[in-house]
């Protein structure tokens, strides 16, 4: 059988590399990485104009959706917090655009932390635009534990707490259309988020990518096959 071609969208922005000094694509090798631990293969997605989102989600058997800036309060109809991030337009319109599509399409899903806070968004919730305790300061990941919620996906792939990477200020507020909370840290903040049903579709507010358990990872790759 193939292996299952897992798109990951990915950073735009400026890089230097050898001699170069210039706007880039980006992402963390850990991604791909861990697609390809987990029995897939991983192809990058730039951002590109959203209508052309359901030929590219067509062309894949599941679909990451990447960590990164803060979401543009704008997209949940709320006002900036001064702690809020920049703004990253292009990414949450051609992001936005691919959940969309593989919501319609049925096609395997899963957001890591602004992803998850994405999926969230794409189906009318709002966000927590700052929280204290989830980082470990700039450019250092926390630790902690979650919780699964018994009877969901997510329980059924990791059904034990976990002590798991993290580095986000925002998080789930009011949950978008469908979706069910399916771990919790130790203080409330919701950790994980699934459609419960046949579509398989979740969202993780740590970073797996960074962690050596390939469960989740497994979990989108044996619904892509």
């Amino acid at each position: 059988m193939p292996k299952p071609l897992i798109g990951v969208t990915t950073y735009l922005d400026r890089a230097r590399w050898g001699v170069w000094d210039m706007p880039a694509a980006l992402l963390p090798e850990s991604y791909p990485r861990l697609v390809q631990a987990a029995g897939g293969i991983a192809a990058m997605l730039p951002p590109d104009a959203p209508a052309t989102a359901p030929e590219a989600v067509a062309r894949l058997d599941a679909l990451v959706v990447a960590g990164g800036a803060d979401v543009d309060p704008v997209r949940y109809g709320a006002e900036r917090d001064p702690r809020t991030g920049p703004a990253a337009a292009e990414r949450d319109s051609w992001e936005l655009a691919l959940i969309d599509a593989a919501l319609a399409t049925g096609t395997p899903l899963l957001g890591v932390c602004r992803g998850m806070q994405l999926l969230n968004v794409a189906l009318g919730g709002t966000l927590v635009q700052h929280l204290d305790g989830h980082t470990g300061g700039p450019g250092v990941f926390a630790a902690h534990t979650v919780k699964p919620v018994p009877g969901t996906r997510y329980a059924s792939l990791v059904p034990e707490a976990v002590t798991v990477p993290t580095y986000h200020h925002q998080a789930v507020d009011r949950l978008g259309r469908g979706l069910t909370p399916s771990a919790h840290a130790e203080d409330g903040t919701v950790e994980a988020v699934e459609l419960p049903g046949t579509r398989w579709a979740m969202g993780v507010q740590w970073h797996p990518e960074m962690d050596a358990d390939l469960r989740v990872m497994e979990g989108l790759v044996a619904a892509a096959s």
